[in-house]
């Protein structure tokens, strides 16, 4: 199964989901989907655009677990 680490990394960054989308320009359906894990697939266009943001790579966004 494939986790979503937006929460935790917006969370060490005191960021919400409104930061995330006025700064992105990613629809807040999406956000939200993607912080609450309820989401069941991701644009390669929005997992550039968070990781540019959250200055991370996306294996720390996305991770596999069992």
């Amino acid at each position: 199964m494939v986790k979503c680490n937006l929460s935790a990394l917006m969370g060490a960054r005191k960021l919400k989901i409104s930061d995330v989308v006025r700064d992105t320009g990613i629809n807040r359906s999406t956000v939200t989907r993607l912080y609450h894990e309820t989401t069941t697939r991701i644009d390669f266009e929005t997992l550039e655009a968070l990781c540019k943001y959250l200055e991370c790579a996306p294996g720390e966004l996305l991770t596999l677990s069992d």
